[in-house]
């Protein structure tokens, strides 16, 4: 054990060193769990992911798949005797079967574009079902090619006539794949009906529609005659999965009569009736776009079942359980200073990613109730023992007209207050900020920043009232928001008003650009991927016309004042901050015309702009790409803050 003395800062590349958990699931038995595992190589410039098997009792891990290749998605078969999970090891994503007891995989797919969604089992592990685009030879990339989708590109998927998923099922010991779905739609989040007749699922990219992120709820049976049991007219739906009784199934969705940014809630659907009921109607905060399965809850009165959700509220995320029916009940099961994310029920015991600011989640497990918690993977407790981590201050402070605003303040282990500090800003604009890892947070406090992050109107967590409120008021609202944060971190004694930077990714992008446009108290200003100019947004960008609609309240030439109004763009002869624009090329979200359209204008005007270009990739590829990708974005942000903070 290293000794405080001993440690040191947050490092330029320590995010880098960290080994992080995508998703776990649990043996049929409860006795052991599968989780895979990405890790950085620095020094070879590569990232790999690996299945790993944890005993539940003993905590002792083993890997169970090489390094060489990556596998990703593991399922357990019903019987708890194999996994299976999609390896690129033979080119193509594929599903393959790894007996859990010893020996090699074994290859069970073998599509020309492979296999895309995870593998799910029917019931009697006799069938596997996976999404895939259709089997045919890829298109050729450089041949002529026409469009006619509403939304024809998307942020990390491409063109989306290349890859609309389809729904496939291929038998685990012996027989051919066959193909269910063919039709314009993107299919995905598929769940085996209680009986193993029908697949449930998720028809999103209606090919005439711009609501992107929405989805019809189907369901297709083994002879592939689909029925539609909710289109996208009744709600905006992101999750569903089936009760154990096959005539009821839950579904994660917001109303489409309500406004953006409103609160998901757990619905029951009755399959014969069509009646649906909300479960969660007087629940403050949203749910998360998760569904899990279904457990008994003695703890909640009256209630014969209850569904485990994560809820968002107050800089933090929960597991709540909910019931299934009787009046509407929920109760707290795990929360705290933390973020927590359910990974798996079942009988006995949740498994869950449990993580903080200074570390993004190892795994835990505990009972039903939310007691007998138990930390069972410590894969980076080896660098956690290095580092000297920053502490961490609540700022709650009241706007002009008496909204409450919750921030927090990193604040670095060298140096004396008031120190430099940085305002960060989180995308969206419906996201948060609280008790969750951010890896430039701990980089710039290690570096002698504070590090000052808000959750300003817009943000998830504080209610329906508070998220929504940034309809037709995109900048206007929020920047004040965060610029009284900033007033109230020089008020406590943290900030020096001298030495101040600001920074964000996507809209937290945007806000930079805006707020730069609207003062000159920053030194200095780093914007990634972030939106310029809301006229070009709404007709270039995968959600624009879509967002630009919920968001703001009409089309360009119907509100020109508040597209005009919100557009960082107006404001751009105004800045006199230093300025460096991160931008990916291949982002679809923000697409580069944004950044260089800010670029320009600020280049004309005499302002000191610099444009990072970081080709071949899509939105959040500084936080989710290669080695040699976030080593740029973290070099580049540190050494533009050294420069002019």
């Amino acid at each position: 054990m290293t000794t405080t003395s001993e440690k040191r800062n947050f490092g330029l590349l320590d995010d880098l060193r960290y080994a992080r958990i995508g998703s776990a699931r649990l043996s049929p038995s409860g006795a052991l769990a599968v989780c895979d595992l990405t890790r950085h190589d620095l020094e070879n410039d590569q990232t790999t992911t690996s299945l790993w098997r944890i005993d539940l009792a003993s905590e002792d891990v083993r890997q169970l798949t090489q390094d060489s290749n990556n596998s990703i998605s593991p399922s357990w078969s019903p019987d708890g005797t194999q996994i299976a999970f999609l390896s690129d090891r033979s080119g193509a994503k594929q599903v393959f079967l790894l007996p859990i007891e010893g020996g090699e995989a074994r290859q069970l797919t073998n599509l020309n574009q492979g296999v895309n969604g995870p593998p799910v089992w029917s019931p009697d592990g006799k069938t596997i079902a996976f999404t895939a685009s259709k089997d045919t030879e890829p298109k050729d990339p450089t041949a002529p090619y026409r469009v006619t989708r509403f939304i024809y590109r998307f942020d990390g998927i491409g063109y989306v006539d290349n890859a609309a998923q389809k729904i496939f099922v291929q038998p685990v010991n012996g027989g051919d794949v066959r193909q269910l779905t063919d039709d314009a739609h993107l299919d995905r989040t598929l769940r085996w009906s209680p009986d193993g007749r029908e697949i449930l699922y998720l028809a999103s990219f209606d090919p005439d529609r711009p609501d992107l992120f929405s989805a019809k709820l189907r369901v297709v049976n083994l002879e592939g005659e689909v029925e539609e049991l909710l289109d996208l007219d009744w709600g905006f739906i992101k999750n569903a999965g089936w009760l154990p009784d096959g005539r009821h199934i839950t579904v994660v969705a917001s109303r489409s009569d309500q406004p953006m940014a409103t609160k998901d809630d757990l619905w029951i659907l009755e399959r014969d009736s069509g009646k649906v009921v909300n479960r969660t109607a007087d629940l403050p905060a949203g749910i998360e776009v998760q569904w899990f399965p279904v457990f008994s809850a003695a703890n909640i009165p009256t209630a014969e079942s209850a569904a485990l959700v994560n809820v968002v509220e107050r800089g933090t995320k929960g597991i709540y359980a909910v019931a299934l029916s009787g009046t509407g009940q929920w109760r707290r099961l795990l929360g705290g200073e933390r973020t927590i994310s359910l990974q798996d029920v079942d009988g006995t015991n949740m498994l869950y990613l449990s993580g903080d600011l200074a570390n993004p989640g190892d795994l835990y497990i505990a009972s039903l109730d939310g007691i007998n918690e138990r930390q069972v993977t410590f894969f980076n407790d080896e660098l956690y023992d290095q580092i000297d981590f920053a502490d961490v201050e609540e700022l709650l402070y009241q706007t002009e007209d008496g909204t409450q605003i919750q921030g927090w303040l990193l604040r670095p282990n060298q140096g004396e207050p008031p120190y430099p500090t940085i305002l960060y800003i989180h995308g969206g604009p419906h996201g948060w900020y609280g008790y969750q890892y951010g890896s430039d947070f701990q980089m710039l406090a290690g570096a002698g920043y504070a590090v000052l992050f808000v959750n300003p109107r817009g943000s998830t967590g504080y209610g329906d009232a508070f998220a929504t409120a940034l309809s037709g008021n995109w900048g206007v609202l929020d920047h004040r928001d965060l610029l009284d944060g900033v007033d109230q971190a020089i008020e406590a004694g943290f900030a020096d008003p001298d030495r101040l930077g600001i920074c964000g990714l996507s809209y937290g992008g945007y806000l930079t650009c805006f707020t730069i446009g609207q003062t000159n108290r920053f030194k200095a200003a780093v914007a990634e991927n972030p939106i310029t100019d809301l006229v070009s947004r709404y007709g270039t960008a995968d959600m624009g016309p879509w967002g630009s609609l919920s968001e703001l309240g009409g089309k360009p030439h119907e509100i020109p004042e508040v597209y005009r109004r919100g557009s960082p763009i107006t404001y751009a002869h105004n800045c006199r901050t230093p300025t460096l624009l991160i931008q990916c090329e291949k982002d679809y979200r923000c697409p580069a015309g944004q950044a260089e359209q800010f670029y320009g204008h600020l280049k004309a005007n005499g302002c000191t702009v610099e444009m990072l270009r970081i080709p071949g990739v899509s939105h959040v590829a500084s936080i989710t790409g290669s080695v040699r990708v976030q080593k740029a974005q973290n070099e580049a942000l540190l050494d533009w803050m050294q420069q002019y903070v």
